[in-house]
């Protein structure tokens, strides 16, 4: 029994790493890619020949991936407009309304700037402030795309629980913010906002399908110079700067790495699908997992455009409390990561 069992097993790993390399991770396409630029006389070997197919397998991948997981999380959040979102988030209260307010981030929009006007609707609606908050966090960084392209590039054990710690963040943070109440930091223009409680219309499968694609185009539009960007940055790194620098820097050699990558992601502005390709150049370089792990979640967190955004509807004190809460929950994240990298990988 115990060979049969063990057997089986196999089995179910063997299908599992193809369906993760092959599927999600389309090893094939690099290797097409490369034997395609090798008959056109370049040297993938070199940093130049490296860098091009680099760009051109991650770029072709994650479009495919991207397009293909926007028509399928647009159709899912089709069921989930706006005004059913705040219907259901009222059915419950406390840790509970947090939790699943977080869980409705993960089929909400894929940046945090789409996200504030979806927290300025809920909290105008009556909803606790903790739980848009907690909505807040959760919706540009956690949600089902990067469940998929996490798993496609660092296994299923990463993708998983980089998840569950973003949905942790969520429902700490907005917990705390409901504990501390305030309420009164919000700007009087959201309080008072008038809140028309417009019933959705009823979709038919030909609608959903519809609305899914004009995501997919809308959606592809706005990320995809990210991608370029994302991905150019990843080639650059992973075939122009030597090893030895990145692990000095973001290696385990420096006890400060997590800070530093926490740090230096909040200027940037992207979302999961550009930071993606220059988080596996820097794996491959010898950066920790959780280092890389905070510099993900702080560029789609904390972006300077949507904390610019959310000044407009929040005041001072609560922003900053924000920052403070996502900031040290990001890097808490990343140093347990360190600590337990050898769980993941």
């Amino acid at each position: 029994m115990s060979c049969k069992g063990g057997t089986l097993l196999e089995v179910v790993n063997s299908i599992w790493l193809f369906f993760q390399d092959q599927i999600l991770g389309m090893k094939w396409l690099n290797g097409l890619i490369g034997n395609g630029l090798s008959l056109l006389g370049l040297d993938i070997n070199s940093r130049l020949g490296g860098s091009i197919q680099f760009f051109l397998y991650d770029v072709i991948k994650i479009t495919i991936l991207l397009c293909l997981l926007i028509f399928f999380i647009s159709y899912i959040q089709s069921y989930f407009p706006p005004e059913r979102s705040k219907k259901i988030l009222g059915l419950f209260h406390g840790i509970g309304a947090n939790i699943i307010s977080a869980l409705l981030g993960t089929v909400t929009p894929f940046c945090s700037c789409s996200s504030i006007p979806l927290f300025i609707g809920f909290t105008s609606a009556g909803l606790p402030l903790g739980v848009t908050f907690s909505f807040l966090i959760s919706s540009p960084m956690v949600d089902l795309g990067s469940l998929v392209l996490l798993m496609s590039i660092f296994g299923a054990k990463v993708a998983f629980a980089y998840v569950i710690v973003g949905l942790i963040i969520a429902v700490i943070g907005g917990t705390l913010i409901e504990k501390m109440h305030m309420e009164k930091y919000v700007e009087d223009f959201v309080k008072n906002a008038s809140n028309v409680d417009i019933s959705s219309p009823t979709l038919t499968k030909k609608d959903r399908v519809q609305y899914a694609k004009e995501q997919v185009v809308g959606t592809f539009k706005k990320v995809f110079p990210y991608i370029l960007i994302g991905v150019g940055i990843g080639a650059v790194i992973h075939n122009w700067i030597p090893e030895t620098w990145i692990e000095s820097i973001l290696g385990s050699n420096n006890p400060f790495g997590v800070i530093l990558a926490t740090l230096v992601g909040v200027p940037m502005y992207a979302d999961i699908f550009g930071t993606i390709p220059v988080a596996e150049a820097l794996l491959s370089k010898g950066a920790q997992l959780g280092t890389i792990l905070s510099f993900m979640m702080a560029v789609t967190t904390l972006s300077l455009p949507s904390l610019i955004m959310l000044k407009k509807a929040v005041k001072p004190k609560l922003l900053t409390l924000f920052i403070a809460i996502c900031t040290f929950g990001i890097i808490i994240v990343g140093y347990l990561f360190n600590i337990f990298s050898t769980l993941f990988i």
